[in-house]
């Protein structure tokens, strides 16, 4: 039999301080009734991006615009039935922008905190900890945060962002002159509410038009 090519979509999720992942349990064997990342096979007439799209749409109902390529995985015996190499994508998104729906071969789909993983199906943990480790490594070569964040948000939303994903904790002074230097935050006129402290917090926006321009030209951050 002939090796047949397939893609599969990590999609993480940002939302209340936690990291989460997109989830579909199959409804078919092999992994009948197991957790799996969202994907399938590539059709005859379509590309790898549009197979993982319509992948993603079919069993999740998350439709998005863009997915990174992470890498092909192609081990004999990762799928018991026969020959599957699969090409992986992920992205990552704000969960309350989308209201999923399991379809096709998805019995069910939920979001999961990345530290409270259930038993995966194939070979997908060994997938999503390479994703894990490619959205921190991103961090340090690309600004994120635009359609994560309210549009107006406390800088202190931006520490969390990033101290979640990376799992740790950062030194927040030098985070806080680094990230400024980049010239992609406006401070705005209007304050947010008083904190525990009784004073009102600044409040910040993305300058979309360089942070694009720094996100196509790339920029080094060296977070600590």
């Amino acid at each position: 039999m002939p090796i047949q090519l397939a893609t599969d979509a990590v999609v993480f999720g940002y939302q209340h301080e936690q990291l989460f992942v997109a989830l579909v349990r199959r409804k078919y064997p092999p992994f009948e009734g197991h957790w799996a990342l969202p994907g399938g096979f590539v059709l005859e007439n379509e590309s790898l991006e549009q197979a993982v799209w319509r992948e993603l749409e079919e069993e999740t109902g998350i439709k998005i615009n863009y997915l990174e390529q992470l890498y092909t995985f192609g081990g004999p015996g990762r799928d018991p039935r026969h020959r599957v190499v699969s090409v992986a994508y992920f992205g990552l998104v704000r969960p309350s922008d989308f209201q999923i729906v399991a379809a096709t071969d998805a019995a069910e789909v939920a979001w999961f905190d990345t530290k409270e993983l259930p038993p995966l199906a194939f070979d997908h943990h060994h997938i999503l900890d390479m994703a894990l480790r490619r959205l921190r490594a991103k961090l340090t070569y690309e600004p994120i945060g635009l359609n994560l964040l309210d549009p107006q948000f406390p800088f202190g939303d931006l520490e969390r962002l990033y101290m979640t994903i990376l799992d740790q904790p950062i030194d927040r002074r030098n985070f806080r002159k680094k990230f400024m230097g980049f010239g992609i935050l406006n401070e705005l006129p209007t304050k947010a509410a008083p904190t525990d402290k009784g004073r009102p917090g600044k409040l910040y926006a993305f300058d979309v038009a360089q942070y694009h321009a720094l996100k196509e030209k790339g920029f080094l951050f060296d977070i600590k």
